[in-house]
């Protein structure tokens, strides 16, 4: 029977586990298939939620696969494989459980009320460090356990770990290069944690030594200049980790037959499709179902799928929309001269299922990661003022009048002075210090965006005016407690806050106006306070 704990780990490894057993019990490729594609939406669900460890496996296991894959002639595979392929499995559920992912997951569902907002989840750091670096370690373990990790430090020579399975294991080497005992010592902390993010400082500037340390399981180096800094960020973007919006695909084909095969074999890696079998239809449902890719058939009623290409990168809105053809052509030269006038890539039927949906995601992927390099601030990581205004405007719209929704306008203090005073980079440092303990504390449904120079905006949805008072003072009297180093030591930086609701401000411009009203009565008032605007 499938499970009944709506784990989504358990519901993945359910799948893989029973399209296996299929398998072993019919033995076709049809069945096969369906294994690979299995294995390939759990390791893709793994890289989404940063689990490097457990990518790999996944990987390992599917690239097994694929070797096996050839056609139905070759199906049944033979005994011993079949037994090779059943260990890697059985590894590779035995890694999920001593990872305690899906334990942890159940105990957070069945123990939090729905009701209870959630602001800080404890997490677990590993922190390996020479006795050269102890100085450096000792700030950097602080700065996390400002921020609300639990730090447990361990020394390069001790066998004995701590019983929980951390989010990040950071190794600080004393050294200019690793040496051969370290590389032992983290490719057996990546066989005891394959959940975890294995971050190592310290790597010098070349590519070899880089190369031997994700050999030996390490996911992120960082050079010894920006330690500190780049270490911090690293650890909380895993918090901010987010489950992606589904991926979307148009298919324009005029064969049945194909579209429900293509539906088929992108509803295995959980990719939306929405289908239209008259290209004249295209710019309609483009407006409409706002895909992130377009599966197009190359010949079609009235006119063709490289005629209906070269209409839409004529146009602003899609010039940049992944077009992937899949046809049965076989000319060579006509299938140039289609990718020439504005395709990206050109699939063949019949299609391999694996080979598509690889396609469709990696062509998404990287659709989406540019998308996000136009919405982000460079020094912070944060949503970008434009980006930041469309986001509001967004949870305006969703909440239409039935939640509450608060904004917070929040401005660093006399920060003119502190760049005068300490050097723009040290100010930088003090934006930085913000924005991170922002994201700490903060949930990740939360707006969370840079409005400009040292001005921030918080949306929090679902949260009443005075709810959010409280969590933004506790951030604003946190912040003022956290030390921004700088060469003569180090100094304290405050912020004030302005905050507005929805809906007794109805509109998205109006909430930032009134937050910005709020905030500056908080600067008249003294500054290092929060003001909330109420109704007159």
């Amino acid at each position: 029977m499938p499970p009944t704990s709506h784990n989504p780990i358990e519901d993945r490894l359910y799948v893989l586990r029973s399209r296996w057993e299929k398998y072993v019990a019919e033995g076709g490729f049809e069945q096969f298939i369906e294994f690979a594609v299995a294995v390939n939406s759990l390791a893709e669900y793994f890289n989404r939620l940063r689990l490097p460890g457990l990518v790999r496996l996944c990987e390992g296991l599917e690239n097994a696969a694929l070797v096996r894959l050839g056609d139905v002639s070759t199906h049944p595979i033979p005994q011993r494989e079949m037994q090779s392929l059943q260990r890697q499995i059985d590894t590779l559920a035995g890694s999920v459980a001593s990872s305690r992912l899906v334990r942890n997951e159940r105990r957070d569902a069945e123990t939090v009320p729905a009701s209870e907002i959630e602001w800080i989840k404890p997490r677990s750091i590993w922190m390996i460090a020479a006795a050269e670096k102890a100085e450096m370690a000792d700030a950097l373990s602080g700065q996390l356990q400002f921020f609300g990790f639990r730090v447990s430090r361990i020394d390069w020579s001790s066998e004995l770990l701590p019983d929980d399975k951390p989010l990040a294991v950071l190794f600080v080497s004393g050294g200019d290069a690793a040496t051969p005992a370290e590389y032992r010592r983290v490719a057996a902390i990546r066989a005891s944690c394959p959940a975890s993010q294995l971050v190592y400082l310290g790597v010098p500037s070349a590519i070899e030594p880089v190369v031997e340390l994700m050999r030996a399981g390490i996911d992120i180096t960082i050079p010894s200049d920006d330690q500190p800094a780049l270490a911090l960020n690293c650890v909380l973007d895993l918090v901010q980790t987010n489950e992606q919006e589904q991926y979307r695909v148009l298919v324009v084909e005029d064969s049945r037959v194909a579209v429900a095969l293509i539906q088929r074999t992108l509803a295995q890696h959980g990719i939306d499709t929405f289908a239209i079998n008259d290209p004249g239809r295209l710019l309609e449902a483009l407006e409409e179902y706002r895909p992130d890719l377009v599966l197009m058939d190359m010949h079609m009623p009235r006119f063709n799928g490289v005629e209906a290409t070269r209409v839409l990168r004529q146009m602003g809105a899609y010039a940049s929309l992944p077009i992937v053809y899949l046809s049965g052509e076989s000319d060579v030269a006509m299938q140039v001269e289609a990718l020439r006038l504005g395709g990206d890539q050109f699939l063949m039927k019949p299609f391999n299922p694996v080979l598509l949906a690889a396609v469709v995601k990696t062509r998404i992927e990287r659709f989406r990661e540019v998308q996000r390099s136009t919405r982000l601030d460079g020094l912070t990581g944060l949503l970008n003022h434009t980006a930041a205004k469309s986001r509001l405007s967004a949870l305006v719209e969703e909440s239409d009048g039935r939640s509450a929704l608060t904004v917070a306008m929040i401005d660093i203090d006399h920060f003119k002075s502190i760049n005068d005073t300490y050097g723009h980079p040290v100010g930088d440092q003090v934006i930085r210090g913000l924005a991170w303990l922002l994201k700490g504390r903060l949930r990740s449904v939360d707006l969370i965006g840079r409005y400009g120079g040292e001005e921030f905006i918080i949306a929090l949805p679902e949260v009443s005016l005075d709810q959010a008072g409280a969590v933004i003072d506790r951030i604003r009297s946190d912040f003022a407690e956290l030390p921004h180093a700088h060469p003569d030591g180090a100094l304290h930086a405050s912020f004030s806050a302005g905050l507005a609701a929805f809906p007794l401000v109805d509109s998205a411009t109006a909430l930032t106006e009134a937050a910005d009203s709020a905030l500056m009565q908080a600067k008249r008032l003294g500054r290092n306070r929060i003001e909330k605007h109420r109704a007159s």
